[in-house]
């Protein structure tokens, strides 16, 4: 294997790298990005530990530089199908240098007379079981509640989802996916009857269209960009269409760049749907054979002409027919979808039209044509997959009794123990319970909701009554765990040994690479703890959580995903460690699976569905005898939904759009990226984004300080003139708020609202106004 080494590009200034066009077709060329801290040489490297990056969805496979018992840096694993050798800014600079920070926890803290002070894990974890039982017997399971991420390992996913769900009983157990990646989830189970990426990465080789409904791709997965630019580089290039209200490096390269108005996607959608069913761009033998509900999209979609979608969209019309033509026309078409449709208005309906434009093509299961529904973390997967969410474990239905027997009889629990009477809680809800008091225990691991939540005054208002017992696991005292009663110190990446599962269903296993730091501890570590403290036990009285290591666990939850859609039964550690597979993985595809549905059998049929559906514009659940009278027999379903006006709208108060975002220098809250040198210095702190007319309007210069107010809430930044669309103000939501400086944080203003079936909240859209501040 030829490896070229990338020594000569700036990543800050370049975050993408060295090109390497090739035709259509061709393999991805291999480019292995290193970084060292300054006056480390390779020659002083000791080892190199396989691992896969952490800072974005991608999973970029990676090994980690020890050196005299430190991490000293990290080099793209060549052999990587999902990178072949790529790294970004945020993988390169950002995984190694926190690991040994002065600002990393080394000890519990525990909050007496109002101040966190250090402790043992001994007097923490008591404080932690005391506060557990004592909710227990004032309030039962229904007063716990857990909030976890998108940025742990699977088993320990798998382990705090048993022992939620069988141990305590509770169905308030949800993760910050709900965040970012809660409507891929929920498109997929609407259109394909179970989660799943049907498409994979190779097909970005294969495609002779790339459509990127509302993902920044350029800022949020750098590396995958630089494949998708790759092919948009060479002679024979896949057509881009973008839908997006700003000028991003994405939209640089697109051939048709669909400047929509915040909270208008689904109009957008169905006046493109339309477009292709009257040109008959539709392949109609196809569409009557494998999927379900063509003439209820005929009839909701006839209205939206291609002027009617103009005029709601503000886009022009001659532009919404390209895109239409592109898609209706070309042979090969990928979708990649995320935030700019999941956290908008209309969320999950916009994202199953989405699906629905592939099934209208029969694009699915081939090479070249397919969907990414993104992710927008990189363990998101895991989440979903292991039942620390919303759902049960291995996409098994909360409402199907069978499924909920198949898990009581492999925890050896009671089928009743498991909470399944009403649909499970989700974040947004469990929020709500700890404001009223219903819930007086509530457990956050590995993310930062006092930035990273909407409407964050009223966040901070739960987080701080006394009526709530909050426990945070974390490696650093983030703006959550400075409110919370017990902090727990997590050992981090490199310092635990686990598997992740990317966007594109490739499953990666990351050894540990060094000792954790102080006294830290995995977070698996910690709830085995808790679960040997709480002696939760079986129906024959034998410990309900039996394990010891990762593997352990990971051997538990094989056997729990065995015949689901994420079977890992034929995966193994030592298997992993050669490199990565796609899920499913079983003993008849030992090799794993590059692409889902490629003989149009879709997950629908209602013994095996994750769920029956929901209604799009009411988010009502499809009853059983419902989903069975509908006959789907493996049939894809075609779910549409009239587009609706969004909750909050411009006024002569509030007369600007509100959206917010990502930079390709942050991941999230910063917990990372903000202590690593060269992304600080990168993009040090806030801005505000403004069109030039908007600016003028406001009276405001670049570089001026101004104060952006919502009903909820307000900040102060500077301005930035130009790249987005006259109407919209865009502001980047990584920046907290640390003791004595002003609010930072974009969640200031953003409104408490979601949708109604993927329950995932509303970031890109609000009213706001802008003012400036006088000079000083």
């Amino acid at each position: 294997m030829t490896v070229e080494r990338e020594v000569s590009v700036d990543r800050i200034e370049d975050p993408w790298g060295l090109a390497a066009p090739h035709p259509q077709g061709t393999p991805w060329s291999v480019r292995q990005d290193l970084w060292l801290e300054p006056g480390t040489g390779e020659d002083a490297v000791e080892r190199w530990v396989p691992s896969a990056c952490v800072l974005c969805s991608n999973g970029c496979g990676c090994e980690i530089a020890v050196a005299g018992g430190r991490m000293v840096g990290v080099r793209g694993r060549a052999s990587d199908p999902v990178n072949l050798g790529r790294l970004g800014p945020k993988g390169l600079f950002a995984s190694t240098p926190w690991s040994h920070s002065r600002e990393r926890l080394s000890r519990p803290l525990l909050r007496k007379d109002g101040e966190l002070v250090e402790v043992g894990w001994d007097e923490a974890m008591d404080a932690v079981v005391q506060a557990s039982r004592r909710v227990l017997a004032e309030k039962g399971p229904l007063g716990m509640g857990f909030y976890t991420s998108g940025q742990l390992m699977l088993e320990e996913y798998y382990a705090l989802g048993v022992i939620g769900k069988a141990g305590i009983g509770t169905p308030h157990m949800d993760g910050n996916t709900r965040l970012c990646t809660a409507t891929a989830a929920a498109s997929l189970k609407e259109s394909f009857g179970t989660d799943g990426q049907p498409g994979t990465y190779d097909d970005i080789e294969h495609c002779d269209a790339l459509f990127l409904w509302g993902h920044n791709v350029a800022e949020t997965q750098t590396v995958l960009w630089r494949r998708m630019l790759d092919r948009l580089e060479a002679p024979d290039r896949p057509a881009l269409v973008l839908v997006d209200p700003r000028e991003t490096p994405v939209a640089a390269k697109a051939d048709v760049h669909l400047r929509v108005l915040p909270g208008t996607n689904q109009a957008l959608m169905l006046g493109l749907t339309r477009e292709l069913l009257h040109h008959g761009w539709w392949d109609e033998a196809w569409v009557q054979a494998h999927t379900i509900g063509l003439e209820e999209m005929r009839s909701t979609v006839e209205p939206w002409t291609l002027d009617r979608t103009a005029e709601v969209c503000g886009v022009p019309a001659a532009e919404i027919a390209h895109a239409a033509r592109i898609f209706g026309t070309r042979d090969r078409v990928l979708s990649t979808v995320l935030q700019g449709f999941y956290q908008s208005h209309q969320a999950t309906a916009a994202s199953v039209a989405v699906n629905n434009l592939h099934l209208l093509r029969a694009m699915i299961g081939r090479p070249g044509a397919g969907v990414l529904q993104m992710n927008g973390q990189p363990t998101a997967q895991n989440n979903r997959e292991c039942g620390a969410d919303g759902d049960l474990p291995a996409f098994r239905n909360w409402s199907n009794e069978e499924h909920v027997r198949q898990l009581a009889e492999l925890w050896n629990v009671e089928p009743s123990t498991i909470p399944h009477w009403a649909p499970p809680t989700h974040a947004m809800q469990i929020w709500r319970y700890a404001e009223q008091g219903s819930i007086g225990f509530l457990w956050i691991s590995a993310t930062n909701p006092a930035v990273s939540l909407p409407e964050l005054p009223r966040i901070r208002e739960i987080l701080q009554q006394d009526r709530l017992f909050t426990v945070v696991n974390d490696g650093f005292l983030t703006e959550t765990a400075e409110l919370a009663d017990v902090v727990l110190p997590s050992a981090m990446w490199g310092e635990k040994t686990g598997t992740f599962t990317n966007a594109s269903r490739y499953v990666h296993l990351a050894q540990q690479a060094v000792e954790p730091y102080g006294e830290s501890r995995s977070d698996l570590d910690i709830w085995l703890d808790y679960a040997r403290r709480m002696d939760f036990r079986d129906k024959d009285g034998q410990p309900l959580i039996p394990w010891q290591t990762p593997e352990d666990v990971f051997e538990a939850w094989k056997e729990c995903s065995k015949g689901r859609p994420c079977d890992y039964s034929g995966l193994t550690y030592e298997r992993l460690a050669e490199g990565p597979v796609q899920w499913p993985v079983t003993a008849e595809r030992p090799s794993g699976t590059a692409r889902l549905y490629p003989d149009a059998h879709f997950g629908t049929d209602t013994d095996y569905a994750e769920s029956w559906g929901q209604d799009l514009e009411t988010g009502a659940s499809t009853t059983e005898e419902q989903h069975k009278a509908m006959a789907p027999a493996g049939r894809a379903f075609l779910r549409v939904v009239d587009h609706s006006p969004p909750p909050e709208v411009p006024s002569a108060e509030f007369p600007l759009v509100l959206t917010t975002g990502r930079t390709v220098y942050h991941f999230h809250t910063r917990t990372k990226t903000g202590r690593a040198r060269q992304l600080r210095e990168a993009a040090p702190r806030v801005w505000v984004e403004l069109s030039a007319e908007d600016a003028e309007s406001a009276g405001v210069a670049a570089g001026q300080r101004v104060r952006v107010e919502s009903p909820r809430g307000a900040l102060e930044a500077e301005v930035r003139i130009g790249r987005t669309r006259t109407g919209v103000v865009f502001i980047p939501w990584h920046y907290g708020q640390r003791k004595g400086e002003p609010h930072t944080a974009a969640n200031e203003l953003t409104i408490t609202a979601w949708d109604p079936v993927s329950k995932q909240p509303l970031f890109k859209i609000g009213a706001c106004r802008v003012r400036p501040l006088e000079e000083g």
